[in-house]
């Protein structure tokens, strides 16, 4: 009866012991599984939390908050997660809405949104500032091939006051709504994408080539009136400046990435 009893026990404590280390973390809001990538180019799993979200989806691009898989406690609710930034990482992924996204460090100066503001003054200055010295940042991917296109927010301004305030807001929500899309080639320098450069990057894949010859993508048409001198000029950039980027990125470098390996 005693060595009945005493198997009873022992099969009951191995049974909570086995409870308990079958326990898994909860996570928390805004908590995502996924990894970060060191500079050695190691890969380690764990849970990533953003630090941006949608009213704010630049600040992803600045840092990162991670605690690998090896390092959680399941016994305790809160976790301790440690903040990258750019200067630690190549990059990260997070499965945000049952779809990955990666983040990868690249350099590129947003020097085009630095100077396009509608705020004057200290306002506009600092988002001159924080643009232009914000050289190195985690864009995230959204196309990747031999062309790899990211997508990349401008940073709004920290500072407004008065008769600024409204129109800081309205800056940023414009900011917000209207990213920049970048292309790198073959690992080449970042630029910024627009409908003529989109033309040279995949002039040397023929199928491609041959679909822009004929006009087959709607995401490249322009006015074929013939213009030259400075008329010329401005509507080159009104066209880069109103173009569906992301029709761009959709159709002709997802059919570029495809067929010309």
């Amino acid at each position: 009866m005693k060595k009945l009893l005493l198997l009873g026990l022992l099969s009951l404590a191995s049974f909570n012991l086995y409870a308990q280390d079958d326990t898994e973390y909860e996570m928390r809001v805004g908590e995502k599984t996924g990894y970060i990538i060191d500079k050695s180019g190691k890969k380690i799993e764990g849970i990533v939390r953003l630090a941006g979200d949608e009213m704010s989806p630049w600040t992803n691009q600045k840092k990162v908050k991670f605690i690998a898989s090896t390092d959680i406690d399941n016994s305790k609710k809160k976790q301790k997660f440690k903040t990258f930034d750019v200067d630690d990482l190549k990059g990260y992924m997070a499965i945000d809405n049952n779809a990955e996204r990666r983040f990868e460090t690249i350099k590129y100066t947003n020097t085009k949104e630095a100077y396009n503001t509608s705020n004057g003054g200290l306002s506009g200055g600092l988002k001159a500032f924080n643009n232009l010295t914000k050289s190195n940042q985690f864009a995230e991917i959204i196309a990747d091939g031999k062309i790899k296109v990211y997508k990349v927010y401008g940073y709004p301004t920290t500072f407004s006051a008065g008769g600024q305030v409204a129109v800081a807001e309205e800056e940023t929500r414009r900011m917000r709504e209207n990213p920049a899309y970048v292309y790198s080639k073959k690992g080449g320098k970042p630029e910024e994408l627009t409908i003529a450069k989109a033309k040279i990057i995949v002039a040397d894949c023929p199928i491609v080539k041959g679909k822009v010859t004929s006009g087959e993508y709607g995401s490249l048409k322009e006015d074929k009136k013939k213009r030259s001198g400075l008329g010329k000029f401005i509507r080159n950039e009104i066209d880069n400046a109103m173009s569906d980027n992301l029709s761009i990125v959709n159709e002709v470098i997802y059919d570029y990435n495809e067929n010309c390996k």
